[in-house]
């Protein structure tokens, strides 16, 4: 394995304590946990995608807590993070990584005070985006609810720059379709910066990875729904792109 090795990152979302797939950023439907325990993955990411004014805050740490207990791989989480003691619950529910959306964007700032207090490697910055009229893209807030007039490309180069250590850039209008990346989105984004890339929204085959990998910089391919419609082992994507090449971590 080289330090140029792609990775492959399961991404899991969580509304009101109870594990979903999405659809267009919305709730569809609900799954157990109990598909992901022979998961050959490189990283894990939850994220609690709950509106305000919903429970399940309780649950959801507890989530963290029982894949940290069970995953020997990185763990990323977030969800509603707006202040260090929120960072602080995160991590001490066993977190390797925080997962920062809407709190960077009302607090730009919030992105330095994470990395000035647990270092870069700590800070993942997720993107929400949505394609618009012009052909351009625009990041969204609150769980792609809230236009917010930035532009993903822009918004990941100052949040490099104020500390963040990798970028999570997801298709808001990929999201459930099963029908491959936004290579255009996910290209604009990594050649804007010099840490790593994670794209997601799409994925609905392991010849979609491929495609990412071959025609954009990204660090990581994410996946989400997929997962709920196949018992096909992370293990077998891997080796699909080994073979055509991409290097890929196998261990």
């Amino acid at each position: 394995m080289t330090a140029l090795s792609k990775r492959i990152v399961t991404v899991l979302t969580f509304n009101n304590g109870v594990l979903f797939r999405t659809k267009l950023f919305h709730p569809d439907y609900r799954y157990t946990l109990n598909f992901v325990d022979a998961w050959s993955v490189d990283e894990i990411v939850v994220l609690d995608v709950t509106r305000q004014g919903g429970t399940g805050a309780k649950e959801f740490h507890d989530a963290i807590g029982g894949f940290a207990s069970r995953c020997f791989v990185p763990l990323a989480a977030g969800g509603g993070i707006r202040t260090l003691d929120d960072v602080a619950r995160f991590l001490d529910s066993g977190a390797d990584k925080i997962v920062i959306n809407t709190g960077a964007l009302q607090r730009p700032s919030l992105i330095t005070e994470i990395a000035e207090s647990y270092g870069s490697q700590c800070v993942v910055l997720s993107i929400d985006a949505k394609q618009t009229a012009d052909g351009g893209y625009e990041v969204y807030a609150d769980a792609g609810s809230m236009p917010t007039g930035r532009r993903p490309r822009e918004w990941a180069q100052e949040a490099e720059q104020l500390g963040a250590g990798e970028i999570l850039i997801t298709s808001i209008d990929r999201d459930g379709s099963l029908e491959g990346y936004d290579l255009n989105l996910s290209s604009q984004v990594a050649e804007a910066v010099g840490i790593p890339v994670l794209a997601l929204g799409g994925c609905g085959s392991w010849a979609h990875m491929q495609d990412l990998f071959s025609n954009t910089s990204v660090d990581a391919a994410c996946t989400q729904n997929i997962y709920h419609f196949t018992e096909t082992s992370i293990r077998s994507a891997k080796s699909f792109l080994s073979k055509r090449g991409v290097a890929i971590r196998t261990e």
